[in-house]
């Protein structure tokens, strides 16, 4: 598993590639595209920037910091609404991908990683169609995302 810097070959968004392949995609936010994490056991919204070869909160204008910051505080508010009692984790490490994500997921103490990171602790364990289709219109409907 390798650290995955973004390409200079395009000024265009692209999701990166190890994203696109571990979330399902909610919709759109005004900066962001919004996913989620595809593992069954946690309840896991990943914020990417539709910003071409971002990898820093940094590299954005301030205008789009704020405008990050809004769109984190809005999942962050629809997860602890969802599930008062969790403790909610935010983060962005870029380690693994560099494209800029921020993480927000709800964590119990019933959780198979807690009390530790959810990150390299066991592999996921997928949505069913069915759960994934409940799931994504369950987020849908609280973030008020069109797809």
């Amino acid at each position: 598993m390798g650290y995955n810097k973004p390409s200079n070959e395009s000024n265009a968004f692209t999701l990166d590639q190890r994203l696109a392949h571990d979330t399902l995609r909610l919709g759109a936010l005004p900066l962001c595209e919004v996913l989620l994490f595809n593992d069954a056991r946690y309840d896991w919204l990943v914020l990417v920037p539709r910003r071409p070869l971002v990898t820093e909160f940094l590299d954005l204008p301030a205008t789009e910091q704020t405008q990050l910051a809004l769109e984190v505080q809005q999942v962050s508010r629809a997860l602890k609404q969802w599930q008062p009692q969790a403790k909610l984790n935010v983060g962005a490490l870029g380690n693994v991908v560099a494209q800029l994500h921020i993480h927000l997921l709800l964590r119990q103490p019933q959780d198979p990683a807690w009390p530790g990171p959810v990150w390299g602790h066991s592999a996921a364990q997928p949505y069913s169609e069915a759960q994934a289709a409940e799931r994504c219109a369950l987020w849908r409907q609280r973030l008020q995302l069109e797809v």
